[in-house]
């Protein structure tokens, strides 16, 4: 049985859908301005792999991850380059999926983008205008907080804290600093947009994904997915909508990836570490990223470091040269012991700690059914281990990577006879041949010497 973190309760649950016959789960996807970056490829990873697992237990899982395409940053990226906004989003999201695809991201059931549903959004707003939790203000339309009593339940605070604590757009036109826009007008800054009732304008982020999610999965579906940034006020905004439109609870599990930190600092431009997918891709294989984000627990802090990178270089590596020589065959089975962990909120650590162990296992014993089943079950639902041998092995040959195993293999047997002296010649031996050994829980990797 499926157990997951709920940000709404606060609590890790059982997992019963809705619907067990059309399980369904929406999370945020993309504002389309700029080339992804690794804050954004976490919670794409984590969600891939939520969908795996539900595709193993349920026959039908209808997974929508949107596309934000009408945005103020949006707008000003296109105007810096002097190019035309749909022509930007065109090839950021083209430039995202080829990015995601390297990760083995596989693509949603939908991926609706937020400039195809202006009907649908303005239809919503009016719905929330007759119901009295939506109100206009010189041509701006804005969800009227006071109207909806439960609103902070999901970050855990109350109004006056989340006043005091969040930044809001101040504004003459609101009643009250908390209320946020659904509808805003064009304006010489931004002069773009669609026909409403309340004039040309366009849409507010959180309504977006209101509207969507409410189209494809119904007026409650079972999972909202996303970073742990976007609890307030994204989500908390979403709840709100949709609860004045009608639609309560909007999903039974919020389930969010925590922060991303580069070497324990925030990433940020302006500190000179930001990284895109596109060009790490260019120093690391796409499953090497991948593998890097599920080395940590989704629902923890993660500090992503190059250090972090060649480690999970180091287990694939090891795991590839494990498999390579054993004949293997297609199978739908998987290890049973890798899906518990993966059952139990997603504890992808303890997955790769389990497959490690199998690894020792094969390096024993050539096992063609052993080998089989680990490659499905690294496939189908870590999204791993997609790449041949001779092909994932191209900077550091293949013979000398088995022998640096092969060192591995013997330097642990040192270890567990106590002969610590021919542990450490060995680790001097590899040393002295431009490696360096490193102990990690999940087991001895190495690396290139600087």
């Amino acid at each position: 049985m499926l157990r997951l973190r709920n940000t709404l309760s606060g609590r890790v649950e059982e997992f019963i859908p809705v619907d067990s016959a059309n399980v369904r789960m929406y999370v945020c996807g993309p504002t389309v301005y700029d080339r992804a970056h690794i804050g954004n490829a976490r919670p794409a990873v984590v969600f891939d792999v939520l969908f795996r697992i539900l595709r193993k237990l349920y026959s039908n899982v209808t997974y929508v991850r949107n596309i934000t395409d009408v945005d103020d940053k949006i707008y000003k990226a296109a105007q810096s380059r002097g190019i035309g906004i749909a022509e930007l989003t065109g090839e950021t999201i083209a430039a995202y999926h080829n990015d995601m695809a390297a990760l083995n991201v596989l693509s949603p059931t939908i991926e609706p983008r937020a400039t195809e549903h202006i009907p649908d959004i303005i239809e919503f707003i009016q719905q929330l205008i007759y119901a009295n939790h939506a109100y206009v203000s010189n041509f701006h339309v804005y969800f009227d907080v006071a109207s909806f009593p439960e609103y902070g339940r999901l970050s855990k605070k109350k109004k006056d804290e989340l006043l005091a604590g969040a930044r809001v757009d101040v504004s003459e036109f609101k009643r009250n600093p908390l209320d946020f826009v659904l509808w805003k007008p064009a304006d010489e800054s931004f002069n773009f947009g669609w026909d409403s009732p309340w004039g040309i304008g366009r849409p507010g982020w959180h309504i977006e994904c209101s509207a969507m999610s409410r189209k494809y999965l119904g007026g409650t579906f079972d999972i909202h997915g996303g970073g742990i940034d976007l609890v307030f006020p994204h989500h908390e905004n979403e709840i709100a909508q949709s609860g004045g439109f009608g639609c309560s609870p909007m999903a039974r599990f919020w389930v969010h990836n925590g922060h991303l930190n580069i070497n324990g600092i925030k990433m940020s431009k302006s500190l000179g570490n930001f990284l895109t997918v596109h060009d790490l891709l260019k120093k690391f294989p796409g499953e090497v990223l991948r593998l890097t984000f599920l080395m940590t627990h989704y629902a923890s802090p993660m500090n992503f470091s190059f250090d972090a990178l060649t480690q999970a270089k180091n287990i694939l590596d090891r795991w590839y040269i494990a498999t390579r020589d054993i004949a293997t065959y297609d199978t739908t089975e998987i290890m049973p012991e890798v899906f518990d962990a993966l059952l139990d909120d997603m504890n992808t650590p303890l997955a790769i700690s389990l497959l490690s162990t199998q690894v020792d296992e094969l390096n024993k014993a050539k096992d063609p059914h052993k080998a089989a089943t680990f490659l499905n079950t690294c496939r189908s639902l870590l999204g791993i281990m997609h790449t041949s041998a001779d092909d994932w092995f191209c900077d550091v040959p293949l013979e000398q990577r088995t022998w640096i195993e092969e060192k591995i293999r013997e330097r642990n047997e040192a270890k567990l006879a106590r002969d610590y002296a021919k542990a450490d010649a060995i680790r001097t031996e590899v040393f002295d041949r431009g490696f360096l050994l490193e102990d990690t829980k999940t087991g001895t990797t190495w690396k290139k010497r600087d």
